[in-house]
């Protein structure tokens, strides 16, 4: 099967004066359609960089991204914008919602971004609040939500949009054990039910557990890929 995601030979460094660090070094690797993968290592092993730089969020020093059979890491910024909204969902550590809107119109804003009419966004967003099991907050803004249902909003935005492939930077990190656990059911559920490609960064042994393929990174590495049976 071609792969949805793919990259090569991917390296991304700083320069400090004459000091280079590297936070990637010659990572190859693929996402294939219908994943539910962890990227695993401890911090500063390059999960956060390598997704980013697989969404275009950011660009390789050196290297190739491609999303399909598109280029993506020498498009332009507005270019790479562009393409992320289309087809890329992203889930942050830190929820990145909006503090003056509500759950659902946080949920509807990538929608609005894509031109979809008000009552057409509404209804998908309302759908992906009611996947997720908080349909009943809809009318809350991030401040009367708590940390677990504030993240579920977060996931509703990217599924919304339905995105060829979602990307989660520490999904579960800042949630107690009973939220965590509670996100992670809701997340398979929908790569059960929804068909949705699923990518995470994580170092958490509970969504471990849950995902088809681990790979393992260390110092800017891939150092170990092992595919796995979910539960």
């Amino acid at each position: 099967m071609p792969a949805l995601i793919t990259a090569r030979r991917l390296e991304k460094t700083y320069t400090t004066g004459d000091t280079i660090t590297y936070a990637l070094r010659d990572v190859d690797f693929e996402v294939h359609r219908g994943a539910f993968t962890a990227l695993a290592g401890p911090s500063g092993s390059g999960k956060s960089t390598l997704l980013h730089l697989l969404s275009g969020l950011d660009r390789p020093t050196r290297g190739e991204v491609w999303l399909e059979d598109t280029r993506i890491d020498n498009l332009g910024t507005a270019q790479r914008a562009n393409l992320r909204l289309a087809h890329f969902g992203f889930v942050f550590q830190a929820y990145n919602l909006i503090p003056v809107l509500t759950a659902l119109e946080n949920a509807a804003f990538v929608l609005e971004l894509q031109g979809v009419p008000k009552r057409e966004r509404e209804a998908t967003a309302m759908h992906a609040l009611e996947v997720l099991g908080i349909a009943e907050y809809r009318d809350r803004r991030p401040n009367q939500l708590s940390g677990g249902q504030q993240q579920r909003v977060a996931v509703a935005r990217a599924l919304a949009a339905n995105p060829k492939v979602i990307l989660a930077d520490e999904p579960t990190a800042n949630l107690d054990s009973k939220t965590g656990a509670a996100l992670i059911e809701h997340m398979k559920r929908l790569h059960r039910d929804e068909g949705v490609t699923f990518l995470f960064s994580t170092h958490d042994p509970r969504l471990l557990e849950h995902v088809d393929a681990i790979v393992e990174m260390e110092d800017g590495r891939i150092v170990r890929e092992r595919a796995l049976h979910a539960a």
